[in-house]
């Protein structure tokens, strides 16, 4: 037996002595105190040495057989007792240190430092890349995610703006890429839910499927975020001329508000300078009601029909505008006017009163058929005359009253009668000058018309053998006429009337000629 194991056995029995301390046990901790080295003992202490030497490293050779052992120690004497041998002291130090020593040594467990790692290498390996795998897919759904709701901001632009067929049909084809959507985001995230990955004994093979479950939701999402992709580049027209109209919304709508305020200012001011304006004041008042559906927006009416409602407010209020800012000026026009029609009116009076001695020597020098058409004359031009002046007073009535366009309709009546009553008082004037000038010398009319004939002729044969019949044939009867109206001269009461008019009729009829030739030849 060598030392360490005589050292660990337990004293054996020996007689029972009053001095002697009791028999030693066999050590409480077992194996662990086997496993500590045996102490080495001096073969001589010093008076004074309380603790034992430090203890050398255990060899590998047996022990010296000179070492005493328990058994053969004598017996203690009657001497006071002595302090604990150094084993003792020994095995009380180690029951202390082994605590400490299990706390520093459990870490290094866990870290790794020097000892197995705590999970299986091949499955941290497939951990990994499932979860590499679960990123990637995450990051896939999120793209898709975010693709599709703002290819719904485009597709709600769209069917704001569009009500055409193609608008519908893109609803229903996103409808359906929505359908997938769904179906791949599910995909993904029934893979999600199905596996733990943060697991501590995760086995390497459901590691694994969860890899290939993650990699397939990933390319499915992939390949739906792609033909999105390319449904969304088909959008491009339609999305333009809807983000055009857009775009020319909120403008429209501030246009209109703008002119509603404008419109609202100028009739202000035109009341504070003493004019009603009730008309316009009415036209703008029934502009209120378009102008509560626009606050209301296009949401709740539609884009194109708030373009056009926006577009109508601007025209009607700014023609309010634009009545209100010349509504003095129009004021000051109309008393003008008023004062103008009035004079004319008196003017005309005066100026029929000399008809009748114009007429009554168209009777004494030219016969009946000269005259004849002339004879009303006089009394027309008195009848036109009193209208016009009842409807001045009309019209200055409404002036007051502030009535501006039945004023202004009164005017432009006036102002016709005034007119016919001109052209007639004027025409038995002009008459008797043109039948004095064709008593005189009637050739130069005949020469004049013959001129235009000739000219005519010569135009209708320019670069041709033989005249075009549609042109010769009315300047041949033109011929025939003036002849026929020079006829009517003879006798001793020529109707000089019936030859002029037949002489401006041949020319009229020759002028059209000319005009057709003239037509032709420039479109050829």
């Amino acid at each position: 037996m060598t030392a360490r194991e005589r050292d660990v056995t337990a004293t054996p029995s020996r007689p029972y002595s009053p001095f002697a301390g009791p028999a030693r046990p066999a050590h409480p901790l077992g194996g662990l105190r086997r496993a500590l080295p045996p102490p080495r003992q001096a073969s001589s202490m010093s008076p004074t040495s309380s603790m034992p030497s430090m203890p050398s490293m255990p060899s590998k050779r047996p022990m010296r057989s000179a070492r005493p052992t328990p058994s053969a120690r004598p017996a203690p004497s009657t001497q006071p007792v002595r302090a604990p041998r150094p084993s003792v002291a020994r095995d009380v130090l180690t029951l202390v240190a082994l605590p400490l020593l299990a706390a520093l040594a459990l870490p290094a467990a866990f870290a790794g430092g020097g000892t197995r790692r705590w999970f299986g290498g091949r499955s941290e390996s497939q951990r990994a890349e499932a979860q590499a795998a679960k990123d990637a897919a995450a990051a896939a759904f999120y793209e898709l995610d975010t693709a599709q709701r703002d290819l719904r901001i485009s597709i709600e632009t769209i069917t704001a703006v569009d009500d055409s067929p193609a608008a519908r049909r893109v609803v229903s084809d996103f409808a359906a890429l929505g359908r997938r959507i769904d179906e791949a985001s599910q995909k993904y995230i029934t893979a999600v839910d199905a596996h733990d990955l943060d697991r501590d004994e995760l086995e390497a093979s459901v590691a694994a499927r969860a890899r290939t479950e993650l990699v397939a939701a990933k390319d499915e999402l992939v390949r739906v975020k792609a033909d999105l992709d390319r449904f969304e580049q088909s959008l491009g027209p339609l999305l333009g001329k809807a983000e055009t109209q857009l775009a020319r919304l909120a403008p429209a709508v501030e246009r209109a508000r703008q002119a509603l305020l404008a419109a609202s200012n100028a009739l202000d001011s035109v009341r504070q300078s003493g004019l009603k304006a009730d008309d316009l004041a009415a036209r703008l008042a029934a502009l209120g009601p378009e102008l509560t559906k626009l606050n209301q927006g296009a949401g709740q009416h539609g884009v194109p029909e708030t373009l056009e409602r926006a577009e109508r407010v601007s025209r009607e209020a700014a023609a309010v505008r634009s009545e209100a800012e010349r509504l003095p000026e129009r004021a000051a026009e109309i008393d003008h006017r008023l004062v103008s029609l009035r004079t004319r009116a008196q003017s005309l009076t005066t100026r029929s009163g000399q008809v009748e001695p114009v007429l009554s020597e168209l009777r004494r020098r030219f016969s009946a058929a000269c005259w004849q058409d002339l004879q009303h004359v006089p009394d027309q031009a008195a009848e036109n005359v009193r209208q016009a002046e009842a409807k001045l007073r009309e019209a200055r009535a409404a002036r007051e009253a502030q009535r501006w366009p039945d004023a202004t309709s009164l005017l432009a009546t006036v102002r016709a009668l005034l007119n016919s009553t001109d052209e007639a008082v004027s025409a038995a004037g002009d008459r008797l000058r043109r039948l004095n000038a064709v008593q005189k010398d009637p050739q130069q009319e005949i020469d004049r018309t013959r001129f235009a004939i000739r000219d005519a002729q010569r135009l209708a044969m320019a670069g041709r053998a033989t005249p075009d019949p549609r042109q010769a044939r009315p300047l041949d009867d033109s011929v025939a006429r003036l002849e026929r109206a020079v006829a009517t001269l003879e006798g001793r009461h020529p109707d000089y009337w019936h030859f002029l008019t037949e002489t401006e009729a041949v020319r009229q009829t020759v002028a059209r000629v000319v005009a057709q030739i003239r037509e032709e030849r420039g479109s050829a």
